[in-house]
């Protein structure tokens, strides 16, 4: 391949991957083969309360990083989901299991009538943003909308090491909240601002990832982030960034205040603001500040919930620091708002009126997307399984640990899950697209059950500390990279010496499932068998005559290696033979497989001999 000088030097510069500081929140840069798109934003917006409508005008520093020129950009305009001809609203009236947060019954409970609340919306609660021009260095763009993705055609392409400035004046309304974004949730928070600006598409070495928004998720440009807020000044505003003027805020005169953050090295920019707002504050001992923003008008009960959080969120912080790697920002938010629970830059949004348990259990989990979502970052549409079951994993580690549960395997309700979906008939491989599951019910198990059972099952197949250390080798190597299903993989082969690439191919990229019997026992001799297609090492428990246990370990030929184990390792399983025999050091009583339960195995009967009554 030939370059011309300029190119060269902006492809080497563009193979720098990141580096993390976690005191002064900036990247640092070694060439080790990746580049990154980057979009710095500058935005200013006026929101009106009242008629939650708001004007805004933004300008991106757009550095193309990648070795291609770029002909075409794309941008995300989500708030347009919401409404009635949206291709959002057209995907829950087609599913067989739409989210009931988007729909209401209409019938009676005999006899339900479900229906789609965005078809209802009315011109002024659906949500919209409308562009009204757009300059490519101040030279103006023609683009065409379609539906929640604009499509901009460029007059100068954007070569490969440059940065040109796209410059945009746009009008937004913030729909009512249905799914994350919105105002006047359920729980009477105002202002939801997720998702509510023209945000530039990712463009990776895949191309351009512009997909539609059908309330799935989200994929973005990491750059440095400069928003400026004007809204009634007896708003309170939480949320991604930096405050820079909180003088100013505070001594605002007349009826509107300007909040001015500053964001660093983020792919996301959200805020909420409310009026009945509480701000707490929370140290972390060597680590962030924690913000708390919640209502002060919950019952009492609630409001001493929010108060308890506050530790238990510091905890939570250092569990994740400690176990995956350093949290880069100086400040963390958790924010009542939205519909639910959803991570974002620096922040979360949950809605508050919980039991405390509920509380720390949706406050562990976003704020564990942190690493996955917004430090990892991988490509939610398609491979949302790394960044929710990853985060349920870690999530149900530090909630085992902080909450005192002491449970033996945090994720047996993910197992479960899992177990429950492999035998339904309803699975699809996790290469399915976030937006191109069937059932919703298939899609949330997949992504946040099977995805934590990968990484659990990982630790099964290459030993705990083996992946205790990849999770910290996966973080340290990608974080700011934006890795893929190999990537993880990859990282434990290089951390344990074994050969891994058939896990990620069974158990990701098919619906082949687990199925181990202990079929015969005489004597001394063991006979076992595998029934279903997928591969695995096999753990086994003999409990002997005399009262007895004996643990044996028998590798699968095709990870070329055997995990750490104190168990007595014996000949390995090649996968073509579908039955294994091997002789016992005394005479066998019974046999368990896996008997911490951290095989996937979709029939657990058979794992035992003899069946128990």
């Amino acid at each position: 391949m030939k370059f011309k000088i300029g190119a060269l030097l902006c492809w080497y510069v563009a193979f720098f991957s990141s580096e993390i500081n976690a005191q002064d929140n900036t990247i640092t840069y070694k060439a080790d083969g990746f580049w990154q798109q980057q979009a710095n934003y500058t935005m200013a917006i006026d929101m009106d309360v009242n008629t939650y409508q708001f004007k805004g005008t933004q300008t991106i520093a757009y550095t193309n990083n990648s070795p291609d020129v770029l002909d075409r950009v794309y941008y995300h305009l989500y708030f347009n989901a919401f409404q009635p001809d949206s291709e959002m609203n057209a995907r829950i009236l087609s599913i067989k299991d739409p989210d009931g947060r988007m729909t209401e019954n209409v019938g009676t409970k005999e006899a339900p009538k479900i229906e789609s609340r965005i078809s209802k919306l009315k011109d002024d609660e659906i949500g919209f943003i409308k562009v009204k021009s757009l300059k490519q260095n101040g030279k103006a763009l023609n683009y065409e909308i379609e539906g929640t993705v604009m499509i901009v055609d460029l007059k100068s392409p954007i070569q490969s090491g440059e940065t040109v400035n796209f410059d945009m004046e746009f009008d937004g309304q913030v729909p009512v909240q249905i799914r994350r974004s919105g105002r006047n949730n359920k729980e009477g928070v105002a202002l939801s601002m997720t998702q509510w600006y023209p945000k530039l598409a990712e463009y990776d070495d895949e191309g351009w990832h512009a997909d539609p928004y059908i309330a799935r998720e989200f994929y973005g440009v990491w750059g440095n982030f400069d928003v400026k807020i004007t809204l009634d000044k007896s708003y309170v505003i939480g949320g991604t960034g930096y405050l820079q003027n909180p003088d100013e805020v505070k001594q605002a005169k007349g009826k509107t205040a300007t909040w001015h953050f500053k964001a660093p090295n983020v792919h996301d920019f959200t805020w909420a603001a409310d009026p009945d707002f509480i701000h707490d504050t929370f140290q972390v001992p060597d680590g962030p500040l924690l913000h708390f923003y919640y209502q002060n008008n919950m019952p009492a009960e609630n409001l001493e919930n929010w108060k308890k959080l506050q530790p238990k969120t510091a905890e939570l912080m250092q569990y994740f620091s400690e176990h995956i790697g350093p949290y880069p920002y100086k400040q963390y938010s958790v924010i009542q708002g939205g519909d639910g629970g959803m991570e974002y830059a620096m922040c979360t949004l949950i809605t508050g009126e919980r039991s405390y348990g509920s509380l720390v259990g949706v406050t562990a989990h976003e704020m564990a997307h942190t690493w996955f979502q917004f430090l990892l970052a991988t490509n939610e549409a398609k491979h949302e399984w790394m960044d929710e079951g990853f985060t349920s994993y870690i999530s149900s580690l530090a909630m085992n640990e902080i909450m005192d549960r002491n449970s033996d395997n945090p994720h047996t309700g993910s197992y479960r899950g899992y177990v429950y979906l492999a035998n339904s008939g309803i699975e699809q491989p996790l290469t399915t697209h976030a937006d191109r599951y069937t059932y919703n019910q298939a899609y949330g198990i997949s992504a946040y059950s099977k995805g934590a059972v990968f990484m659990a099952q990982l630790g099964y197949i290459i030993g705990e500390d083996n992946l205790n250390k990849t999770i910290k080798k996966y973080y340290t190597d990608f974080a700011f990279k934006h890795p893929k299903p190999m990537d993880i993989v990859r990282t434990a082969e290089r951390v344990s010496g074994l050969e891994l690439d058939w896990y990620l191919i069974d158990f990701a990229q098919t619906t082949n499932t687990i199925d181990y019997a202990v079929t015969a026992v005489e004597g001394r001799t063991v006979t076992l068998e595998r029934l279903g297609v997928m591969p695995m090492p096999i753990d086994l428990t003999v409990t002997y005559t005399d009262g007895t246990t004996e643990d044996f370990y028998i590798p699968l030929r095709m990870m070329r290696g055997t995990k750490p184990t104190e168990a007595t390792t014996i000949e390995d399983w090649a996968w073509a033979f579908p039955t294994y025999t091997f002789e016992a050091s005394k005479t066998v009583k019974s046999v368990q497989i896996d008997s911490k339960g951290m095989m996937a195995d979709v029939n657990a009967a058979n794992n035992v001999y003899p069946v128990s009554e």
